[in-house]
């Protein structure tokens, strides 16, 4: 398998990236859109929310964790997540610049 060489990107770049790849998938939109409305950390209600199944939404959550755009905390056997404000506001900052960036001075299309 080749590699995808995103350590020539800058970090701006590759957040981007991650940001994109977990805004993705509708099921992570969802999550998403779940936590937003919810405003607080939700355990096992988020399966109960989605028509799919527990092993999906634990992949869905596992990769918007990773790109850091929600927190979880272990209690007992359950995992409780909740938006990571921090994260979540330098995705707004990032993806904000990164699209505010364009102006169509020439419509050329």
């Amino acid at each position: 398998m080749g590699s995808t060489k995103s350590e020539e990107f800058t970090v701006k770049d590759n957040k981007i990236a991650a940001y994109a790849k977990a805004l993705a998938h509708p099921a992570r939109v969802a999550i998403l859109q779940l936590l937003i409305k919810k405003q607080s950390c939700i355990c096992g209600d988020i399966v109960e929310e989605l028509p799919l199944s527990q092993s999906t939404v634990s992949q869905h959550l596992k990769e918007l964790k990773s790109c850091g755009l929600i927190k979880g905390d272990i209690e007992g056997a359950t995992t409780c997540y909740c938006i990571d404000e921090k994260e979540w506001a330098q995705a707004k900052k990032y993806l904000s610049t990164f699209f505010d960036n364009y102006v169509n001075k020439d419509k050329c299309c």
